[in-house]
């Protein structure tokens, strides 16, 4: 047997996990020179964001046209109430564990910190882009909501045709094609799939080597304490997870190589094609995940919560001036509202920090301190809010499945 061959059967997991430690091992032999191989790494970004458009295109129209309409604006409603009650409820965990943990006391800023607050584009802005004024714009903008509108709406609209008795057939046919483009979509991005663990060593080879242990001790607290504010959420989900009768075993099998993605590429974005096929791996339905996936890539951020409760924290600790009760609550608000529209790329939880900042009165210095450790929160926080948008989408898809079942025994 030829060693493509091997590679290729080899579990994505086993090879992703044998990456993360190649990576590791090659960063710390090699240094910065180790920079060398980022190019391996941007190609593989560029190849999941080449997939997004027709992936969230093709899956979500056929998964419109495979459920009812009513159907689908109640397992809607569910998602999104789902996403504002777990980033609400994560950036609580954030306070919590920062006030318990109290990182950045005895720090110190010393002037000479800078930083110039990134443009946010506002509630009312992102909910407006929801609906793009041109389509090939939208999809070249990458702007996912505007994809997922167009894509619902077209869906919806092939769903008429084909229960129309004059159109139906013109109806039936489009969906032949729609459903076939899906097909050869998800072709290829399995051969995309085989790419990732050499674009997982790249990335890690390049960040231990040029990030080094300095400025991880440097920060080690505030680290610490936002790690531990992501394990405590992950037993949330573990909880969450066997109320709703889901086994977290079976879940996280599926779950972990989406989640290690997300934790080197620091894309929630850019992590989708795998999330979407974890999601099929685990029997959900894809009426829903196509739909729900997409959408959480976008506004659910469950680990960037976590992240703004607990640099706000730290931030008030450095400057000498704990949080009231009323800026916890001030925080946790208007942090909800900031995640929500807040593109699932690398960066985006500065833009999140900073306008919590900005709204409570931290300094913005604090933000300069800590762009510093900005990979290395990024890729738990990353990871955390992918598998928060699979948890949720697991948790409605089994209570899709009882609603069902209590109608048909009524």
């Amino acid at each position: 047997m030829s060693i493509f061959k091997k590679y290729v059967e080899l579990s994505l997991i086993k090879k992703i996990t044998a990456a993360l430690i190649l990576g590791v091992i090659v960063g710390l032999v090699f240094g910065s020179d180790a920079a060398v191989l980022q190019p391996f790494g941007d190609l593989m970004i560029r190849l999941l964001k080449f997939i997004i458009v027709p992936l969230i295109l093709f899956t979500v129209i056929v998964g419109v046209n495979q459920t009812n309409i009513g159907s689908l604006g109640r397992k809607g409603g569910k998602v999104f109430l789902y996403y504002l009650a777990t980033s609400a409820f994560a950036l609580m965990v954030g306070v919590l564990i920062a006030k318990l943990f109290n990182p950045g006391a005895g720090l110190s800023l010393t002037g000479s910190e800078s930083f110039e607050v990134p443009d946010n584009p506002g509630l009312s802005s992102v909910l407006l882009n929801i609906v793009p004024t041109n389509i090939v714009t939208a999809f070249s903008e990458m702007n996912l909501l505007g994809i997922i509108f167009t894509a619902i709406v077209f869906g919806i609209a092939i769903s008429y045709l084909r229960s129309s008795q004059q159109y139906k057939e013109i109806g039936n046919r489009l969906y032949r094609g729609v459903e076939a483009l899906n097909e050869v979509t998800l072709t290829v991005m399995k051969g995309i799939l085989q790419y990732i663990p050499i674009g997982i060593l790249a990335i890690v080879a390049k960040i231990v080597g040029t990030q080094g242990t300095d400025t991880l001790l440097s920060l080690g607290g505030f680290i610490g304490v936002l790690y531990i504010g992501i394990f405590v959420q992950l037993l949330f989900y573990i909880g969450f997870l066997l109320v709703t009768k889901n086994s977290p075993a079976q879940f996280f099998r599926e779950a972990r190589t989406p989640m290690l993605t997300a934790f080197v590429t620091q894309s929630s974005s850019g992590t989708l094609p795998v999330t979407l096929n974890a999601a099929k791996k685990l029997n959900l339905k894809k009426s829903l995940y196509g739909f729900s996936l997409p959408l959480g890539a976008t506004i659910n951020m469950d680990g960037a919560a976590i992240r703004i409760a607990v640099s706000a924290v730290f931030a008030a600790n450095v400057v000498g001036d704990p949080l009231s009760f009323g800026s916890i609550i001030q925080i946790v608000i208007i942090g909800t509202l900031a995640s929500v529209g807040t593109a699932g790329v690398p960066g985006a939880g500065i833009i999140m920090i900073a306008t919590v900042f900005a709204q409570v009165g931290l300094p913005m210095e604090a933000v300069a301190l800590l762009t510093a450790v900005d990979v290395l929160v990024g890729m738990g926080a990353t990871a955390l809010n992918v598998t928060g948008d699979l948890v949720g989408t697991t948790v409605i898809d089994r209570s899709e499945k009882d609603w069902k079942e209590e109608r048909v025994a009524g």
